[in-house]
Order: C-alpha cells, then structure tokens, then sequence
C-alpha cells in the first residue's frame, strides 16, 4: 500500500476528526468562502440530476445539501469518524434515507460501474492525497460519471505564498477566543513562527517544479506512530484541465476560492463576516472575482473544476 494512503487511513480515521470537521465552517473565513463557492457552483445546474457519487465526502456538507435538493447520494469516505458524524447530520436533516454510506479509498472504485452516477464530485482535495495515483483516480471519477463532474484539489500557485507566510492561517481565524485547538495553537506560535521564518529559495523552487507537499518526514513520523499531514500532490491549472480533457470531460471551467479574500486584512475579513448583509454581498462578489480564470490558481487552497461529460 502507497504511504500516501496508509498516511491518509491513521489521519482521517482518528476519533476526533469527524467533530473537529464539522466545525470548520464556524472556525475559518477561508473555508466559509470555500464552501460558499462550492455550493452556488454545485446548486448552479442540477438538471437532469439524480444520482450522486461524493468522493472523500468527509462530515456530508454537500451530501446533505444535495440530499435536500432530491438527489440519490452515495456518501463515499475513507474515516469511519467523518461517516458517523455525516449520519448524525443526516438524519438531523431528515434526509438519512437519501443518502447510501459506504467506506473506502478513492484508489479503490473498481466496484462501482461505468457513467453509474449522474454526477461526481470530490470537494476539499481528496484526489490530492491519492498521490502517486492522482490522475488514475482522476480517470476513475470521470468512468464513473455519466453527465457532470466537479472537482476540487489542492493548488500549486495557491499553496506557494505558503512558503514565504508561516502565519497565513491567521489572517481567516474568525473568532480568536473560540476552543478551536488549532485557532490557539495558531494564535499562541504567531510570534515565535515571525521571529524565525527564514525564506528558503530552494523549497519554494522544489514545489513548484514537482509540486509534492510532504514525503520522507512525513514517512518518518507515520513509521514512528504518529498521525502527520497527507502527503499531499498540488495541481496547476492547465495540468488538472488537460487531465480531465483527456479522460474525456468538455467544456471545463476552473475556479480558485479565496482568491479575492486572501488580499485582504484580517481585521476587515473578520468585519465583514460578523455583518449579515456584508457577509453575503462578500461571498456573492467572491465566486464572481473567483471564478474568473485568470485568478484561479490564487485560490486560497483549491483549485476547483467544473465540466460536462457527453
């Protein structure tokens, strides 16, 4: 078995991750606008869809919201913690009966059937932790898919800042004095991450040559017991289009989510999002500005695809 999967099984699968997941929304500015993306993206044409694959479905966000507009929706995760959690809410919803739970990795679709699904989706860069078998696993959605797929993987041009930014979580913290672990572990290391960031040309370089995140530490901690991050495979825009394009996907558009949020400060950010009409006149001009091909390798994590199957 590939490390990345081994890795992303003992990641995913600890017991706390299906709540922690749950709550991202109310923790994070970047992951609101994300998911508010995802969802006009998503509720922008459901014509003629009635069933539903949701790879790497995590806690069931779009499960259920896809559950609540009639669809018949295969609830597909590798954690067993973010599937009871997705059942819980499922069934809160009312739409428990909608929606069919079933374990597995994205590496293993084999058992599912050619254009079975009307429509595909994988949100939150699932196909990105399949490494090296992102684009096999990518073929695989498109077979599976009859109509329209949509996809959305980690981002090579996004996940660059990174390396020159140690603190760029920061500036999407929405409520400082919320128990969120990692808010504190965030807002308690700013000072000593500022005070001893070093720009390291090299590193920046070597991911935007290969575009790997994480590989022989990551390995090493797996070995030694722990639960690091996903070895984790960034895309670049034409890169995902030519391989949608040759599996056979049309008419694709791309999109980067937090592209417009990430100019701005974290005092504004947080300004906007406490005022409702703010808030969503904000995440109404963000998919517009994120949506606009020329920006969307600047999302903040992902870079989300949309086409049609004929």
């Amino acid at each position: 078995m590939d490390y990345s999967r081994k890795i992303a099984e003992r990641l995913w699968n600890m017991p706390d991750k299906g709540e922690l997941e749950s709550h991202r929304e109310e923790t994070f500015i970047d992951d609101i606008i994300q998911k508010s993306h995802l969802e006009k993206r998503l509720l922008s044409d459901l014509s003629d869809i009635k069933t539903v694959f949701d790879g790497g479905a995590g806690c069931g966000r779009f499960s259920i919201l896809l559950a609540k507009q009639g669809c018949e929706v295969t609830h597909f995760d590798i954690s067993q913690p973010m599937i009871d959690k997705a059942k819980d809410l499922a069934k809160k919803e009312g739409v428990l009966d909608k929606i069919t739970f079933v374990k597995g990795a994205l590496e293993d679709l084999e058992n599912f059937k050619d254009k079975q699904f009307d429509m595909v989706i994988s949100f939150d860069a699932p196909v990105s932790y399949t490494y090296p078998n992102q684009e096999r696993v990518i073929s695989e959605l498109v077979r599976i898919c009859r109509k329209r797929i949509l996809l959305s993987v980690s981002s090579r041009l996004g996940y660059l800042p990174y390396l020159a930014n140690p603190i760029q979580k920061n500036q999407f913290i929405l409520d400082e004095n919320c128990n969120d672990p990692f808010v504190k572990w965030c807002i308690d290391n700013r000072e000593n991450a500022v005070s001893s960031f070093h720009f390291k040309k090299d590193e920046v370089e070597k991911l935007w040559a290969e575009g790997l995140l994480g590989g022989k530490d990551e390995i090493a901690e797996y070995e030694n017991g722990g639960t690091p991050w996903c070895i984790t495979y960034t895309f670049l825009p034409d890169e995902l289009k030519n391989i949608l394009g040759q599996s056979g996907v049309k008419n694709i558009q791309l999109a980067g989510p937090g592209a417009y949020a990430r100019t701005i400060p974290h005092e504004l950010l947080v300004k906007i999002m406490n005022d409702p009409k703010q808030r969503s006149d904000f995440l109404d001009f963000c998919y517009d500005f994120d949506s606009n091909p020329y920006v969307c390798g600047m999302g903040k994590d992902n870079l989300v695809a949309d086409g049609m199957i004929e």
